[in-house]
């Protein structure tokens, strides 16, 4: 059991879901760099090869150039366990800093919160931080930005500030990150992929037990079911009629479906994506600073 990479998007009042997750289905599975636009579909949205497919007989993109997505059938419910908050009071007032110096875009209190040498920056292409500048410089590339019309590094370090999970980098020594993923089995996640034809990208973890299941994209509609507290299914379908509010609104609840099989719709709230980055801090004799940016990508 371990807990996945968390943080993706920084941008939530409780850092889980944004703008980024509700753009297109499944929210639950968007890998977005905190504050920054979306780079694309989430995983799931880049639905299978159908046939024609790279990967599918017939030539590119199948009849029509459509994609295909696994099919729907029943699955083995993988039990999650949701972080819980850290009980270092000293985190706590740390927290509390970061969300005044948020408010008031304050560069260099940041600045005197983020490690001067050794920030990193790290992906699964390893560390692109630039040494030749501070810390609080990478910060800023990796939050998208602290000054400017489309910046929202401070959204994102407000939001950061919200979270009061962390879980060890173990990478880093004495480094700790948050927000804290969820906690699973690994092994069977890959088993429960395998079985139903999905990538991990395809999955979400509820917010809290007992999330209720509708029969359709609206608040008031039949409660069909409830979640566990395990691992759900988030359908890339399109929003059903309904689903987005005027103006273009973002829809506001995600197809899901069920271990039995069946398919119904849950608010996007109540979902949490899987893999996300995490900003990553260390405590010394001095207190807590930002050393470091965990990306999932």
């Amino acid at each position: 059991m371990r807990a996945l990479k968390s943080l993706r998007p920084l941008v939530r009042s409780s850092l889980l879901i944004t703008a980024a997750m509700v753009i297109g289905l499944p929210a639950a599975a968007q890998s977005q760099r905190p504050g920054q636009p979306p780079p694309g579909p989430p995983p799931a949205m880049q639905q299978r090869p159908g046939p024609g497919a790279p990967g599918g007989p017939g030539g590119p993109g199948g009849p029509g150039g459509q994609m295909q997505m696994a099919p729907i059938k029943p699955y083995k419910p993988l039990a999650v366990t949701m972080p819980t908050p850290s009980t270092d009071p000293t985190f706590a007032a740390f927290r509390k800093q970061l969300a005044d110096i948020a408010q008031r875009k304050d560069r260099a209190g940041l600045a005197r919160l983020v490690v001067t040498q050794g920030f990193f920056l790290e992906g699964e292409n390893g560390n692109k931080a630039d040494s030749k500048k501070p810390g609080i410089a990478n910060l800023e590339q990796a939050l998208g930005g602290f000054s400017g019309r489309d910046a929202q590094g401070w959204e994102a370090l407000a939001a950061a500030a919200e979270d009061p999970t962390l879980e060890p980098l173990p990478e880093h020594n004495g480094v700790m990150c948050g927000p804290a993923g969820p906690v699973f089995d690994d092994q069977a996640l890959e088993a429960l992929t395998k079985a139903t034809g999905t990538d991990a990208g395809d999955w979400a973890v509820p917010t809290a037990p007992n999330v209720e299941v509708r029969s359709a994209a609206q608040p008031n509609a039949p409660v069909i079911d409830k979640l566990g507290m395990n691992l759900v299914r988030v359908l890339p379908d399109q929003p059903p009629p309904g689903n987005a509010g005027p103006n273009m609104q973002p829809p506001m609840f995600a197809r899901v479906v069920l271990p039995s099989g069946r398919t119904g719709y849950v608010s996007l709230e109540s979902l949490s994506p899987i893999s996300m980055d995490q900003i990553c801090y260390i405590k010394d004799a001095n207190g807590w600073k930002i050393t470091g940016y965990e990306s999932a990508d």
